[in-house]
């Protein structure tokens, strides 16, 4: 089979204004976001209608694209103030939505010119709902993670949509999200945005006639998180995603951090870069695995994609690894006197060792050997958040570089 490869788009997340900037600045195509409501990620900051027409805005003179998650499962109630709120989302210009239900696509087309992509929710598993998606209307289908390469292959032979796969980010140990344990156990619904990950909770098992009797179970391989899934990471296979022929790579990760967004946006930008670049000589390198090492995460797999069947559960905790402190954000750099102004997000201080990473150049580490205020007092400490400080850098470095430990 003949698969016609173009250069994917690299979509990232964007939980709020301040991370759609840090996405769009580290090397991202296009990013989504979610309203305040209608979007799977109720806890998140999201966007308001005046933010969504500064995001749309700020993306569209950058000339990249902005996608608006309208994903839930509507119930009736719904329906009034979701057909207001596509209305807007046409008249503020994002260039297509994700949805999942019949109902809210079947609205979109009605009531807005609005280009429709099916997302990861409705389970896109076959071709054959990949086509029937495609004759309703989608001009680009977000397809199951539960898929391998080979099943990806077959829906792209015998789909003319666009096909748009998650590379990187948190997994739902349930089938696509499709997920009622936060709702039974917390009332909070994730088919309505609002779940509790409760897959991730810790379990004792409690005997029928021994009421009040918790017993643990095992952290091992045998017990204990069962429910409890790894991160997907496909860097390693990134150039048999690329062959794929899929448009759009997906990195997960609205609630994330901003730290996490520029991380991951700006090390699978270098690996897409580097496969169109010399394609025959393409290798994995050894800084893009330090630095996806270096954010906040669980232990990374390959999902679904190389049909291994490789367990994909963690057994040992829930809580993700971090090896990066995340203390600032790069606001302006002097060149005369070699001074960065950092907006301040952690705790740091004098004597202590830092590291930069930039949006486009290399990523470099010193001691600070001093500070100042906004004021242009001397401190030694800043212990406030978002302080503004001012510190002499080893290097050149660029607006928009997160300064961390």
């Amino acid at each position: 089979m003949s698969i016609n490869i173009v250069k994917p788009e690299l979509l990232a997340p964007a939980g709020n204004f301040e991370k759609l900037q840090a996405a769009l600045t580290y090397g991202a195509d296009a990013v989504y976001f979610g309203g305040k409501n209608f979007s799977l990620r109720a806890f998140g900051d999201n966007f308001s209608r005046e933010e969504i027409l500064q995001a749309v805005e700020f993306t569209h003179a950058l000339n990249k694209k902005i996608y608006a998650a309208v994903n839930i499962f509507a119930h009736n109630a719904d329906l009034d103030a979701l057909a207001d709120y596509l209305k807007s989302l046409d008249s503020a210009g994002v260039d297509a939505i994700l949805v999942s239900d019949l109902g809210v696509l079947t609205l979109a087309r009605e009531l807005t010119n609005l280009k429709i992509h099916i997302s990861t929710q409705a389970n896109v598993t076959n071709w054959r709902a990949a086509k029937f998606f495609c004759e309703l209307g989608a001009t680009r289908i977000v397809l199951a993670r539960e898929l391998t390469r080979a099943e990806i292959l077959a829906i792209k032979a015998n789909c003319a949509a666009e096909l748009e796969i998650f590379v990187h980010g948190a997994m739902c140990i349930s089938y696509s999200g499709r997920c009622w344990l936060s709702k039974f156990l917390t009332g909070r619904d994730a088919n309505q945005g609002a779940c509790t990950h409760s897959c991730r909770w810790k379990y004792h098992l409690v005997e029928e006639t021994r009421a009040g009797e918790f017993f643990p179970v095992a952290e091992n391989e045998r017990g204990s998180y069962v429910m409890n899934s790894k991160d997907l990471c496909l860097l390693p296979q990134i150039d048999k995603v690329i062959q794929s022929g899929v448009a759009s790579l997906k990195i997960e990760g609205r609630m994330k951090s901003i730290n996490y967004v520029a991380g991951v946006v700006k090390v699978y930008r270098a690996a897409i870069d580097s496969y169109f670049d010399n394609p025959d000589n393409f290798k994995i390198r050894g800084e893009w695995l330090e630095e996806l090492d270096k954010i906040a995460h669980r232990p990374y797999t390959a999902g679904f994609f190389l049909g291994d069947d490789k367990p994909t559960e963690i057994y040992s905790t829930s809580k993700p690894s971090r090896s990066a402190n995340f203390l600032g954000i790069v606001r302006a750099f002097d060149l005369q006197t070699m001074t960065a102004t950092i907006e301040q997000r952690g705790k740091f201080g004098i004597g202590q060792r830092v590291e930069f990473l930039q949006p486009h150049g290399k990523t470099f580490s010193q001691i600070i050997t001093s500070m100042h205020d906004a004021n242009e007092q001397e401190i030694f400490s800043a212990p406030h958040a978002q302080q503004i400080i001012k510190i002499p850098v080893a290097e050149p470095v660029e607006i928009w570089s997160l300064m961390r430990s």
